[in-house]
Parts: C-alpha cells; sequence; structure tokens
C-alpha cells in the first residue's frame, strides 16, 4: 500500500502525506489538489475511494485519564504522529484539577462530529451511562488502549499484564528472593486484576499456600505518594522485593523504601511497569517492564482506520508481550530481617 501511495503521490505532484489527506477526504487539502490525487489512481488503475455512508470528519479525540504518569504522553505523542500522516487531526482530552471530565470531552467531541475516538488507560465506561449510550448509537469508531475496566463488544489493544509479572518473578526468584511484593492498582483495575491472577498462579504452581503471599500484596492509587506508603507497609511484612503495576507507583516504593531507611537494591529490589521516559536515569536506573507503544499504537490506529473507512469492526483484545530491562534496581536479597 505505500508503494501505491507513493506513485499516486508522485504523479499527482504532492506529497504523499498530503495524499493520504485527499484520499481521506480531509478539510485540510484543498479541492483542486484532491481532485489531481482523484485522476492520479485514473491514470494508474486504481480505484477511487468510496464514500461510506456515515463519513466523519478529521478530528480524532485521544482521551488519557492523566498526564502525571509517563507512559500516557508517550501513547499520545505515538497516536498523534500516526494520525496526522492520515491526515486526521488529533484532539487531545484529559480530566483537568477543575472537573473537566472524560464525560465533558465526549460531549464536545459529539457536537464535532468526531471521526474517532482512542481511549488510554481508561474507556468510555469512564465517562458515564449517557455518553457510552451517545457513542454506541451514533457508532463512533472506538478503540481502547490498556482500558481500565472490562468492556465488551470493542476493540482492545493491550500489554499483557500476566506475562510481565511472569517475567519479574522468574527474574527476583533466580536472585534468591522469596518475599515478593506486588503493588498494583485499585480493586477493579483491570490490568491489576490480570497481574494479580499471574502473581497468584506462580506461587500455586510452587505449592505456597495464598496465607503466605496473599499479605504481601497492596493496592493503591496510581500515584508516587500512594505508592510509598503501600510499599512500606509491605516492606513492613517482610518483603524484600517489590513488583509495581506502573513506573510511578515503583518510584513510589523507592521513596517508601528509602523512609525506612533502606537502600535499593542492597536491602529491597524494586520492579516497574511502562518503561517510561527516564526510568534509565533515575537512582537507581529503574528494572521495568516495557511496553512496545509503537507496534501498539500501530494496531490501534489501524483498527481505527478500519472502522472511519466503514469496515465493521471486531471486538477483540490484541495482547503484546512486555519485555523485562532490568537496570540497577534489582539485585540479591540483602540480609535484613524477616518480618
Amino acid at each position: 500500500m505505500n508503494n501505491r501511495l507513493a506513485e499516486v503521490a508522485h504523479y499527482a505532484g504532492v506529497s504523499k502525506v498530503t495524499a493520504s489527506r485527499a484520499l481521506n477526504g480531509s478539510a485540510l487539502v484543498a479541492p483542486a489538489t484532491r481532485e489531481r490525487v482523484l485522476r492520479a489512481l485514473d491514470v494508474l488503475g486504481l480505484p477511487r475511494p468510496q464514500a461510506v455512508p456515515d463519513e466523519r470528519k478529521s478530528l480524532v479525540g485521544v482521551v488519557v485519564p492523566t498526564l502525571q504518569n509517563p507512559v500516557f504522553p508517550a501513547f499520545a505523542e505515538a497516536i498523534a504522529g500516526r494520525l496526522n500522516k492520515r491526515g486526521l487531526v488529533p484532539v487531545l482530552c484529559t480530566r483537568t484539577s477543575d472537573g473537566v471530565s472524560e464525560g465533558n470531552y465526549i460531549e464536545m467531541l459529539l457536537a464535532q462530529d468526531i471521526g474517532g475516538i482512542v481511549f488510554i488507560g481508561s474507556s468510555y465506561a469512564d465517562a458515564g451511562p449517557e455518553q457510552g449510550a451517545a457513542l454506541k448509537e451514533r457508532r463512533v469508531p472506538l478503540v481502547l488502549i490498556n482500558p481500565a475496566d472490562e468492556n465488551a463488544n470493542t476493540v482492545q489493544v493491550s500489554a499483557d499484564d500476566a506475562d510481565a509479572v511472569r517475567q519479574a518473578l522468574v527474574h527476583l526468584d533466580a536472585m534468591g528472593h522469596e518475599r515478593i511484593g506486588l503493588l498494583v492498582g485499585p480493586a477493579g483495575h483491570v490490568p491489576s486484576a490480570r497481574k494479580m491472577a499471574a502473581f497468584a498462579a506462580f506461587w500455586r504452581a510452587r505449592g505456597i499456600a495464598m496465607e503466605e503471599w496473599m499479605p504481601l500484596v497492596g493496592h493503591a492509587l496510581f500515584s508516587m505518594e500512594a505508592g510509598a506508603v503501600t510499599a512500606g507497609e509491605l516492606l513492613s511484612k517482610g518483603a524484600t522485593a517489590i513488583i509495581c503495576g506502573s513506573d510511578e507507583l515503583a518510584l513510589g516504593a523507592v521513596r517508601g523504601a528509602r523512609r525506612l531507611g533502606l537502600d535499593i537494591p542492597g536491602d529491597v529490589s524494586v520492579v516497574g511497569f511502562d518503561d517510561s521516559l527516564l526510568m534509565g536515569v533515575v537512582d537507581p536506573p529503574l528494572t521495568t517492564c516495557r511496553q512496545p507503544v509503537g507496534r501498539m499504537v500501530d494496531t490501534a490506529i489501524e483498527a481505527l482506520m478500519a472502522q472511519i473507512s466503514g469496515r465493521p469492526a471486531t471486538p477483540a483484545v490484541t495482547l503484546f508481550q512486555t519485555q523485562l530491562i532490568v537496570r540497577n534496581s534489582t539485585g540479591r536479597p540483602g540480609r535484613r530481617p524477616k518480618g
């Protein structure tokens, strides 16, 4: 397809980006330019794009719950770049301190006859029943990336949370850790539940009773301070290592350990999740499971474009394996007394 687009662009005397925008009906392309691109299709024997009955505008909402977690801006930036190349305009929507919510943004987007929406780390269910019903009624193209809750009949792209926990557990177990904690998000948060299930399965396969590992599981809001407090509780129960549900929680765990006068990794090992920006230069550099942001976004955008083009979406969850990036926040267990 890229080769064909290059041929069309060359014949029409425009860039590939302009040709793509013209073929997608972008309002950013002048009518005369669009006509040149369409004539290039005719000359090259390629079919002209068919207008879909529910033709939509070029705006695409990119909804994130917060910009404080550095992995969300990483996803948003990748999405914006790919949408721009297709002649679409990303509209960033995030909760604000003065009370603007996902529901408010969805109402604004629907008022603009939005072309589609990508939810990152949240979903239309977070917006409220009225907004969710409106999206379904209007058949707005939707893709969810790492949704926080269950979403039937939607296209979802997610990191493989269970495999990430298994990788971290195998790494820490090989180093000799026996008292490994798990610090994840609130109860009901779907990615955290997947991590929790993998954590339980790991110990169950080794014949370890639930009474042994369950006290080493902590839930917290996704913030550094909440991570610090909950990590302190796990450390007081004898954890020598903590696997965290995000890099933000992991940095909080490091802070919590230091408040107790403990060394990372001499006394406590910490593993994060995301490998967000700067995790390689924090003190100490964080061992973490890297999400393949680029590949996940590619899949999400292809699914979104298919819907925008009028092709029916096949509800499914596409999982992407993470990669454990080993840095200096993990090591062999120290001599700290077990609780």
